[in-house]
């Protein structure tokens, strides 16, 4: 501000800002294995599988994080192989092993901003667990808890330069991180740190925290037990559908975990 005569008049100034990029990624199914080809070309031709909004970088671990949350796999191996194609920008194919089951296609965009659920109920969602975390006996200190969010902070690197930016990150019970992804949508971030994880082999991922920077929502409550992941702390709140999930799975669900202090809302015989 400038000071005047009378009241304070503002100064504008012009300068570059630096904003995070959000872009469509099309994932197309190659059905009866083999590498991908265009529809004019002999062999397998790539289906419209889903249409989704994303920050660019880590789409392969996207790709895998969704289609574990969706319930297709479970496993590197169930995954033939995944391209970006160079005929068509930000799209992405790939091709699942044979007797993987692929996921409905979907009909509509999934955003960035909300995950879409392919599970109606609660029930349906505990029922069709590969790996049930309920059984899964790791503990947690609440230090540890409650130094996770900073330590999710010091590795976001593309928040520092835009600020606009979700995370997600899974760590150890001793609060070592494994992975961490961003992306503007939460969810996105998610599946992306679950993609990761498969793709190394670490699934089912027990023992483990997924600590994510928003809201714990139903759907990332679904994304983490079908990831196998025992403990979900959010930075902000849980919504009634993601407690009662977490509740009838067995899986520890942590809010408001912040200034070293958090809320407990299921399990919560897992925090020391």
């Amino acid at each position: 501000m400038r000071a005047g005569d009378g009241a304070a008049e503002p100064v504008r100034s012009a300068r570059p800002d630096t904003l995070a990029v959000e872009e469509p990624l099309m994932v197309r199914l190659v059905r009866g294995g083999g590498p991908v080809r265009s529809p004019s070309s002999a062999g397998p031709v790539a289906e419209p599988l889903t249409l989704t909004m994303r920050t660019p970088g880590h789409d392969f671990d996207l790709v895998a994080g969704w289609l574990v949350g969706e319930g297709a796999v479970a496993a590197a191996s169930d995954v033939v192989g995944m391209k970006a194609c160079q005929e068509e920008e930000n799209t992405l194919d790939v091709a699942l092993a044979h007797g993987v089951v692929p996921p409905r296609p979907r009909a509509h965009l999934t955003t960035s901003a909300c995950g879409v659920c392919g599970s109606d109920t609660v029930v349906e969602v505990a029922g069709a667990l590969r790996w049930p975390v309920a059984g899964d006996t790791v503990t947690v200190a609440a230090d540890v808890v409650a130094a996770l969010p900073d330590l999710l902070r010091e590795r976001q690197r593309a928040f520092d330069r835009t600020g606009g930016l979700h995370a997600a990150g899974l760590f150890t019970a001793d609060g070592e991180p494994l992975y961490v992804r961003e992306d503007v949508g939460r969810h996105n971030a998610v599946d992306k740190v679950v993609g990761a994880a498969l793709r190394d082999g670490r699934l089912p991922a027990g023992g483990t925290v997924l600590q994510v920077s928003g809201r714990a929502s139903f759907e990332l409550v679904q994304k983490a037990v079908r990831a196998g992941i025992p403990v979900l702390s959010a930075i902000s709140a849980p919504s009634t559908l993601a407690v009662d999930l977490a509740d009838e799975c067995g899986l520890t669900l942590l809010g408001f975990v912040r200034g070293g202090s958090m809320n407990v809302y299921t399990r919560a015989d897992r925090l020391r």
